[in-house]
């Protein structure tokens, strides 16, 4: 597996999360989802949610895709809701183009300073 910290490739997430998950701090793992702190936390509390199966970003998603995003939005909701109660507060970001680092759907459950 590659190092998580090293990792320069363009999906991360197919390459490297969802084949090892036990390599990460998993929060969730189902067959269509998984969440796990981030490898590179911008944020005190930071988790990535990602649907196991390829999709390239929001914008790209499909009428194919339905099922997975709801299962996707379905464990963000939870998992934001658990951040919200324990920390205060909680944000939910996904990034598009340019700024999507890694080119498979991801969506980012945070809270706190940055680091």
């Amino acid at each position: 597996m590659a190092d998580a910290l090293t990792y320069t490739g363009s999906d991360f997430y197919c390459d490297v999360a969802i084949p090892d998950p036990g390599a990460l701090d998993v929060v969730h793992e189902d067959p269509s989802v998984l969440a796990f702190h981030h490898t590179r936390p911008f944020w005190e509390v930071h988790i990535v949610v990602v649907p196991t199966r390829h999709i390239a970003s929001l914008t790209t998603a499909g009428p194919e895709d339905e099922a997975d995003l709801r299962a996707l939005l379905s464990v963000v909701q939870q998992i934001a809701r658990d951040v919200e109660q324990e920390h205060g507060a909680a944000a939910v970001l996904t990034n598009l183009g340019a700024y999507q680092d890694s080119k498979h759907l991801h969506v980012h459950v945070h809270s706190g300073a940055r680091c």
